[in-house]
This record gives structure tokens, sequence and C-alpha cells, in this order.
């Protein structure tokens, strides 16, 4: 980590309104904030997300019960790619028997998101109406999480996999860390609604750092941690409200120094996070070579094959002109 500050102390919006301050709000948005507790010896990321979720969940149009969950899914996914070093792809998903069939969210090691929610609305309406409170169960029933890092062809693939607990995504994860990771974490995430009716997000992911000698970057096992630090941090970070979270008129930094400025929290340089997606119509060409010509004939529309991006919804169109440039290719 580089450029280390005390929270709150080398601000340099410190004193002014940010509610009379838009540079403050934009900067505070689409933002992951390194830190770390120098008393307790705990490191963390704070994720604030605002014009990068909202456009990932409108351009769906979404159940909200279907938008929140997938909105937490992108803003955990961001919180723990964060956490992690690689050069590549990082996906949160899950997947069950429930209302909601599967949510995965993608964050490239350059703070590329995006994301998509796979539900059944009859059977989603039907819940609503019974009165289902909307935890994890009654969204996405039995089924399981999976955590995976892709760094091309030329590396082994990391895949994490866990069934789904617990009433929340956040509960999810933190049963994620205690079974397959045996890491001390903990997680604080919001989602909803600004003023405006935009989508926003929060997340707060608090884990320890390595013993002294430790392999660097590694985050300690629960076990290495002073209980009494680690109860202290834990109780702190349940004090941290969803109004917090999601405020983009309080400033990441101000947040974390009202949180833990007794811990010594010193914030790192932060990490800018847009919506990206991959799709391109050359890996929709390399997609539709690998299907026989002739299986083509009965996907047409209106004489074109059309293929709709799951991610971000852009259809790409190929008539046979096009058709015959792919599979001259």
């Amino acid at each position: 980590m580089t450029d280390p500050t005390r929270a709150g102390g080398a601000d340099p919006g410190a004193g002014r309104d940010p509610a009379r301050d838009p540079d403050r709000v934009t900067a505070d948005l689409d933002v992951v904030q390194p830190f770390q507790l120098d008393r307790s010896s705990l490191r963390g990321r704070l994720v604030r997300l605002g014009p990068a979720l909202d456009e990932i969940l409108t351009r769906h149009a979404y159940p909200d019960p279907v938008a929140l969950l997938l909105g937490e899914t992108i803003t955990l996914g961001a919180a723990l790619a964060s956490a992690l070093k690689y050069e590549g792809i990082f996906t949160l998903q899950t997947k069950g028997d429930g209302p909601v069939s599967f949510t995965v969210a993608d964050v490239t090691s350059v703070g590329d998101l995006r994301g998509y929610a796979s539900f059944d609305a009859d059977r989603l309406a039907a819940a609503v109406a019974a009165g289902a409170p909307g935890t994890l169960r009654d969204m996405l029933g039995t089924g399981y999480l999976a955590f995976t890092v892709d760094q091309g062809e030329h590396t082994e693939r990391y895949q994490g996999i866990v069934e789904l607990a617990g009433d929340s995504l956040d509960d999810a994860v933190r049963h994620y860390f205690r079974q397959s990771e045996q890491l001390a974490t903990g997680i604080k995430v919001a989602v909803g609604r600004d003023s405006a009716g935009r989508w926003v997000g929060g997340a707060i992911l608090v884990q320890a750092l390595p013993e002294e000698g430790g392999a660097r970057g590694e985050a300690a096992r629960h076990s290495d941690v002073e209980e009494d630090d680690w109860r202290r941090a834990m109780v702190l970070l349940g004090s941290c409200t969803e109004a917090e979270l999601l405020d983009a008129r309080l400033p990441v930094n101000d947040l974390l120094f009202r949180l833990f400025h007794e811990e010594g929290a010193r914030v790192y340089t932060r990490h800018a996070l847009r919506a990206a997606c991959r799709c391109s119509r050359g890996r929709v060409a390399t997609a539709l070579r690998s299907i026989p010509r002739g299986e083509l004939e009965d996907l047409k529309v209106d004489g074109r094959v059309a293929v709709t991006c799951e991610f971000c919804k852009t259809e790409y169109g190929f008539d046979d002109a096009a058709l015959d440039a792919v599979y001259a290719d």
C-alpha cells in the first residue's frame, strides 16, 4: 500500500459542508477505500457505489427485491475483490432453487463491474404477495455461494464454494470465510435508493493482518487475532448504519474516522470502480463460429440471428452476409 494518511486527517475537503459540495459527492461514489486499524492490526476496505450500480440495475428494470439482492452481490463482490491481489476477473455468484435462481457479479482487477440476475417472475410475485420478508432463503432458497478468481488461460483458476447460510448475503459470505478460509472477517453491506430514486450501495470489509513474518498480503487466521481487539472492532463496525453507508454526502474517510478514530484508522490510495461489460461483436462472432452454420437457421428472426448480452443487454445482429463473414474467418 502507498500514500498512507490518517482517516479524516489528510482529507483536502475537511471542514466543508459535503451537502453543498458536489465535487466531494462525486469523489466519494464508485470507489474502494483501503484502510488499516493500527491499534488492532486489522485491514479493511470501504466500498461505496453510485452511478455504476445504478447503471447496472436500471438497465435490466428488475423488481426491487431482485435489484436489492443483485446490488448486494455487486457491492460485496467489489469489496471482496479489492482485498485480493490478482490480475484478471473475480466473480461472486449465488445459485439456488428459490424465486431468484441466480445472481452474479464480475469485478476485474482494473475496477470494471458488471452483473445480472435470473428470476421467476410468477414465483417472486407469489412470495411477495404471501408476505415473504425477503431473507436470503426467501429469495434464493437452497443453494450455494461461489467465489472464483480467473487470471487467464495460462493460470489455474481458483474457485471456492459453500452452501448458502444465514438470512442475508453478508451472512453467507461470513459463513464462507468461516468454513472455507477460516479467516477472521467482518462485513457490513447496504443497498438502497437515494432521494432521487437512484440505486446506491455501500460495504465495509474488515479482516486480520498477517502475523509478523507471515506471508505478505495474506489475512491472518482467526486464532491469530487478539480476541478483545476483534470484538472491539466488530462492535464499532456494527455501529455503522445503512444510512451512513449509503449517504454520498458523507465522505468515506469521514465515515471511517467516525467509526474507527480510536483504532488509529489509516487510509491508503483509493481505487475507482465503473460499470463496464466485456462483451463485443468479435466475442459473439467467436461463439457463433462454434455452432454449425446450419443450426443457426432455426434461430433466425426476420432473416437475422440476434444475440443479447445477459450482462449489459446489448444486442448483436447477424444477417446472412454477416454470418458469411463469420464463418469465412
